[in-house]
């Protein structure tokens, strides 16, 4: 199930780091974790969907990209991130 706006703005609300932010690293990490996750859930009854596995591979690979570089320039927000998503790291 996609996520709604509402929800979205939520998640941006939480995650970002002033009150203009839409866009940092932080907010998109916590974006892409929702729609992974989402996208996890539609792949568990959708077994044969491979076009949208490759989508949920290349979101993966993205997040991870970001972490990398969140944890090479804010490390103390990296940590704190990943506590919050519950990502294992």
């Amino acid at each position: 199930m996609p996520s709604s706006a509402e929800h979205k703005t939520k998640l941006i609300k939480t995650h970002q780091i002033n009150p203009t932010d839409t866009g940092s690293a932080p907010v998109q990490i916590a974006l892409l974790t929702e729609r992974i996750n989402d996208l996890a859930e539609h792949l568990k009854q959708a077994k044969k969907d491979f076009h949208s596995r490759r989508g949920l591979v290349l979101m993966a690979a993205r997040r991870n990209r970001l972490l990398k570089y969140l944890a090479a320039n804010d490390r103390p927000t990296y940590l704190a991130l990943i506590a919050k998503l519950g990502l294992r790291k």
